[in-house]
């Protein structure tokens, strides 16, 4: 993927003008960013708007007063994403049972995973964020990067058509899930650790929230994870789920 680099945007000013879809168009400038991204990520739309949209954060639309904004995109890239990733893996993964492929796609699919390929698409210069979500680091937080490429997956599916997002997806996540299957990141680190707590400590984990943060629609939680005496984490996710898995992960890494 071409790392250019892309202006920025900081506001989403069209609101009054309309597409041919229905959609506010892009003002000039921001065509030019729009194509610069095609151009990197390896695909062309037939509706800049449509594409546009993708990058429309929540907090735009409470600002501007407007309903225009990218969840149901983002509803939508999330059911295509899992359809694709879930093909590849029955594709390229042939001798592998259905569980160990269901750990490596919810691997795959994680925002860890998505965070890190919308940062080598650039999504961060492309996201249209509010002036407070932007002043609070809103480009660099995983969840909004992740819900955002999924929005764009699901504009690009509307646009295109599944051959086009497939090939998309492909190109994007194949790396990702080899180094998955390969490493053995899809690992269920809740139970490793509980059976090296109970192995070496005669105890289980114990896990607390720290904190939680963001609106109802985008919770982040922090939880920490207590094993023989000593406290690992905090880790983070959308959900308290994901959050301990990650402060599992600390405490099975710092435990060896």
């Amino acid at each position: 993927m071409n790392s250019r680099r892309l202006k920025t945007p900081t506001t989403f000013s069209s609101l009054s003008r309309n597409s041919r879809d229905g959609l506010p168009a892009p003002e000039p400038e921001r065509k030019k960013a729009l194509a610069a991204f095609q151009k990197a990520a390896g695909f062309r739309f037939k509706s800049p708007a449509l594409l546009n949209l993708s990058f429309v954060h929540r907090s735009v639309s409470n600002e501007a007063g407007s309903r225009l904004n990218n969840e149901r995109l983002e509803f939508l890239g999330d059911s295509i994403l899992g359809a694709a990733c879930a093909t590849l893996l029955y594709q390229k993964y042939p001798e592998k049972a259905e569980g160990e492929l269901a750990k490596i796609k919810s691997a795959a699919v994680s925002e860890e995973a998505l965070s890190s390929v919308a940062h080598a698409l650039r999504i961060d210069a492309m996201l249209l964020l509010g002036k407070g979500e932007d002043l609070s680091g809103g480009r660099g937080k995983k969840a909004i990067l992740a819900d955002t490429l999924e929005a764009v997956i699901g504009a690009l599916y509307l646009d295109s058509g599944y051959g086009a997002v497939f090939s998309f997806i492909s190109r994007c996540f194949s790396p990702e899930i080899d180094r998955i299957a390969g490493d053995g990141c899809h690992r269920d680190y809740k139970s490793l650790l509980q059976e090296i707590s109970q192995r070496s400590f005669r105890s289980y984990p114990q896990y607390r929230v720290v904190k939680r943060s963001g609106p109802d629609h985008e919770h982040t939680f922090w939880m920490e994870v207590s094993v023989g005496g000593a406290v690992y984490g905090p880790g983070t996710g959308r959900n308290k789920k994901a959050a301990e898995q990650e402060a599992a992960r600390m405490a099975c890494k710092a435990l060896g």
